[in-house]
């Protein structure tokens, strides 16, 4: 496969009501899949919102709502989803985890979120991951990170390294910080020379205002699909995978690494 139709959903979450969101969910996907998108991804936490305090009470426990009703999903419509992230609770801990599910409607990766947000009291509530999210769809490879995550370089190089062309970003990304949220997406873009398809939510969290602005990006840094502000939708953008391969040939970052002397 050399294009890849993604499409984004910026959507407004209802902070502690994870059956609203689930059913809210459930109809954007059915919407989506009227074009017949190869892929569709939502936003981080799409279930319970920030409503942290709450979890013992709301979280997905091992996940089991979510991985039924989107596999389903993917199933019936046969189409890839990388399902944002939703909060989880898993061995007495709680989770802010990613499941992406193929067109057959199996899980072929899951993530915790590795690096917690403390301005968002994350640490405080949540238990981070320990391992990397990099999968296949439709044979290309691609890994996926969780809003904060962007801010580590080197935890996305060490994905992006497998040879991954694409790097899905889920978030609740403040308005307030909404310039640097462009500013890394399209950096973390440049420096793997990989398409990056960014989601964000919108509306008004516990704490905080949220305004999208999801993104699409190209390896050379340059903006393909910016979703307008405060708008709540399904937005779409065609991957040419082979400018990946073009921009990597030409530049060959990967290869001129020197990992032994980096720490």
């Amino acid at each position: 496969m050399r294009e890849n139709e993604s499409f984004t959903i910026q959507m407004a979450i209802r902070e502690a009501d994870p059956e609203q969101n689930r059913k809210k969910v459930l109809e954007l996907l059915e919407k989506a899949v009227h074009d017949a998108p190869d892929v569709i991804v939502l936003p981080e936490m799409w279930n319970t919102g920030y409503a942290l305090k709450q979890l013992a009470d709301i979280a997905d426990v091992n996940g089991k709502e979510t991985i039924t009703d989107l596999g389903n999903f993917a199933k019936k419509y046969h189409v890839n989803l990388v399902a944002g992230s939703v909060a989880t609770a898993k061995e007495n801990h709680f989770f802010n985890t990613t499941y992406v599910f193929n067109r057959e409607g199996q899980v072929i990766a899951d993530y915790d979120k590795v690096h917690l947000f403390g301005l968002m009291v994350e640490d405080e509530y949540l238990q981070a991951g320990n391992k990397e999210s990099v999968f296949e769809l439709d044979d290309i490879k691609a890994a996926s990170v969780i809003c904060y995550d962007i801010r580590f370089p080197e935890w996305v190089r060490t994905l992006m390294s497998s040879g991954a062309k694409v790097l899905f970003v889920v978030a609740e990304w403040p308005k307030e910080r909404v310039e640097q949220w462009e500013i890394l997406l399209r950096a973390r873009a440049v420096e793997n020379q990989a398409f990056v398809v960014a989601v964000n939510r919108v509306g008004d969290g516990i704490s905080d205002h949220f305004s999208g602005h999801s993104l699409v990006i190209d390896p050379l840094g340059k903006i393909v699909l910016q979703v307008p502000d405060n708008q709540e939708g399904i937005f779409t953008a065609e991957l040419d995978l082979t400018e990946v391969e073009k921009n990597r040939g030409h530049i060959p970052v990967f290869a001129d690494r020197k990992p032994d002397l980096y720490h």
